[in-house]
C-alpha cells in the first residue's frame, strides 16, 4: 500500500502515467488500483495511524519495479503526467544466478509526485 498526500490526485496520476485502473475507491482515503492486471493499493496519509508518504518524510524506503514492453514510452508518459526523472532508460548488464538469470535489461526511473520511486524496465535476456 502506497501512502500518498492526496488519494484522489494519486489515482488520477497513476491513471495518466501508467494506465492504472481503479478497482475500488473509499472516497480517496484508501483505493485499490491495478496496472496491467497487477493490483496495488494506496492510502491517504494518516500520521495518527503511522502512515506517511515519502514526500512528507523526505525519503522512500521502497523501489517499485514496473516491467513493461516499452520502458521509454512508459517513462515519457509518466514524465508528461507529472513525474520527475530519476534516471534515463538505458541498457544495464547483470550477472544474476538462479533458474531465470537476467543478463541484460533496459531500465530507467521516475519519482512520482508523491515521492515514490518507480523503476521502469524490460528484461532483454
Amino acid at each position: 500500500m502506497l501512502a500518498v498526500s492526496d488519494g484522489n490526485a494519486a489515482m488520477e496520476f497513476y491513471r495518466a502515467a501508467f494506465g492504472a485502473t481503479v478497482l475500488w475507491d473509499l472516497d480517496g482515503a484508501v483505493a485499490g488500483l491495478a496496472i496491467d492486471g497487477a493490483p496495488f493499493f494506496l492510502a491517504h496519509e494518516s500520521p495518527p495511524h503511522g502512515t506517511r508518504g515519502p514526500a512528507s518524510v523526505g525519503f522512500t524506503t521502497v523501489r517499485i519495479e514496473l516491467f513493461v514492453d516499452d520502458p521509454v514510452a512508459v517513462q515519457r508518459k509518466a514524465l508528461a503526467a507529472g513525474a520527475r526523472e530519476h534516471s534515463p532508460v538505458r541498457e544495464h548488464e547483470h550477472e544474476t544466478t538462479g533458474p531465470r538469470p537476467i543478463r541484460r535489461m533496459l531500465q530507467g526511473a521516475v519519482v512520482d509526485p508523491f515521492g515514490h520511486l518507480w523503476l521502469i524496465g524490460k528484461i532483454l535476456e
